[in-house]
């Protein structure tokens, strides 16, 4: 039975919908008016439920099943980048979302993926206990997967806690001023579009912090490097462009410049990159430094733009 503990006050379905934990709001809303969901061993009746920090989330298995019918295992020629006993971390490919969603259903998924993984190694599959952490479709990178339900929530608590380093390298338009900085400033739902985050006219916000370092820029445009503090959704598309340096390839947070950009360089995916991710595997407690190398995609931009690049 796959259980999370609660870091800060959430509604209970949103909770059960965030960082990968379940596919959807209205799989969360599903599974508790099914009295599968329970709440410091309590069974929980509320979508609404107001959680506090320290509270404990557990699923029943019987979701799980049903969730996994349209999950059907495709050899997606992922690339390990770590495996033990407990986890492994692949580098996803740009192109596939981590699992089917609203208008989703019948495309190939990094699920998909992780099916066929686990079924070469005869592992038990349950969608609902293999992601520790999400990336956005087109973002590429170090993807952390649990292998069973008791190392999903050792992993997740590690999320949870913020213990895990996750650093991304992005593309954006413009030169940042300063150079370095760490952005604080909550993130919610938009108010003008339910399909896009926002720092500014947005409702139900939750904290996020982002720091950025700039390692290099070349014709108004610059490499960043970015460590997520938190885990929002859209997170740092969000803030690097709030801020003025939306990434280059984002069709959805934008500026003059960078729609300028990405036609001008011809870039046909998002340049934002999950680089290094460091955690602790639930496989003997031992430290793991993990690295993705750019995708070939990512290289042909930076040298278009003129950004040299050494890992």
């Amino acid at each position: 039975m796959p259980q999370w503990i609660v870091s800060l006050p959430d509604r209970l379905d949103t909770f059960l919908s965030s960082d990968g934990r379940m596919q959807s709001r209205a799989k969360a809303k599903k599974a508790i008016d099914r009295g599968l969901v329970k709440v410091n061993d309590e069974i929980a009746d509320k979508p609404a439920l107001r959680l506090q920090e320290g509270d404990t989330v557990a699923l029943e298995e019987e979701e799980i099943i049903v969730s996994d019918t349209r999950i059907v295992p495709e050899d997606l020629h992922f690339q390990i980048l770590h495996e033990d006993d407990a986890c492994m971390v692949i580098d996803k490919p740009a192109g596939y979302a981590v699992h089917p969603g609203i208008g989703t259903e019948q495309e190939m998924t990094i699920l998909n993926g992780i099916a066929y993984l686990f079924g070469k190694r005869n592992i038990p599959f349950t969608s609902e206990s293999v992601l520790v952490h999400r990336l956005d479709k087109d973002t590429t990178g170090c993807l952390l997967v649990a292998k069973n339900p008791a190392a999903h929530l050792f992993l997740q608590e590690q999320f949870e806690s913020r213990s895990v380093k996750k650093t991304y390298l992005a593309l954006v338009a413009g030169i940042p001023n300063p150079a370095a900085a760490t952005i604080d400033a909550p993130i919610g739902r938009s108010n003008l579009n339910r399909t896009k985050m926002s720092i500014h006219g947005s409702s139900a916000t939750r904290e996020a912090q982002t720091t950025y370092r700039t390692l290099a820029s070349a014709h108004n445009a610059s490499l960043l490097e970015c460590d997520l503090h938190t885990g929002r959704t859209h997170q740092i598309r969000v803030h690097l462009s709030g801020i003025g340096y939306p990434v280059l390839g984002d069709s959805s947070y934008v500026n003059s410049l960078s729609e300028r950009l990405t036609g001008e360089y011809d870039i046909r995916s998002i340049c934002l990159h999950s680089w290094k991710l460091s955690f602790v595997s639930p496989a003997g407690g031992k430290k793991h430094d993990v690295l993705a190398e750019l995708p070939e995609e990512f290289i042909t931009t930076l040298r278009k733009v003129g950004i040299p690049f050494n890992a």
